[in-house]
């Protein structure tokens, strides 16, 4: 009997901390490791991603694609997906460009919006990938 077949929740748990450590490792390769930029929103790879393929991939594994489970994750997913690419990603624009009128207009802004909410579509499809590696994986033991 397969421990994470019946332990499903487990697969996107597993999915996040592989994700954060991810992010955390491609942080520290470009040289801005922090703890506040691995668990931020935004950034390389996507956890969102991750964390909603890796339910989806589990749930198609267990249940099969053409079960109603699996459809209503796939539908989730690909909502949580879209709008860290589009949605989110576009507010950190919004951001940005209030953080530099902010900026021009003030000496010392006390406060300047989060820039890196959403993420660019790589980073969404290597999440996705992470997501799902994970699922196929621990889905097998």
């Amino acid at each position: 009997m397969n421990f994470f077949r019946e332990n499903l929740f487990l697969i996107p748990v597993l999915a996040w901390i592989i994700a954060v450590a991810v992010k955390g490792a491609y942080f520290r390769y470009q040289g801005k490791f922090s703890i506040a930029n691995t668990l931020w929103s935004g950034g390389m790879p996507s956890v969102h991603s991750a964390l909603v393929t890796s339910l989806t991939t589990a749930v198609g594994i267990k249940y099969g694609v053409l079960h109603d489970l699996f459809i209503v994750c796939l539908v989730f997913s690909t909502i949580i997906i879209y709008d860290a690419i589009n949605v989110r990603f576009e507010a950190g624009l919004h951001a940005r460009a209030l953080n530099n009128l902010r900026c021009s207009r003030e000496e010392h802004a006390e406060y300047t919006f989060n820039e890196s909410i959403g993420h660019l579509p790589e980073e969404a499809f290597v999440g996705s990938v992470v997501g799902i590696l994970t699922a196929v994986i621990f889905m097998s033991f």
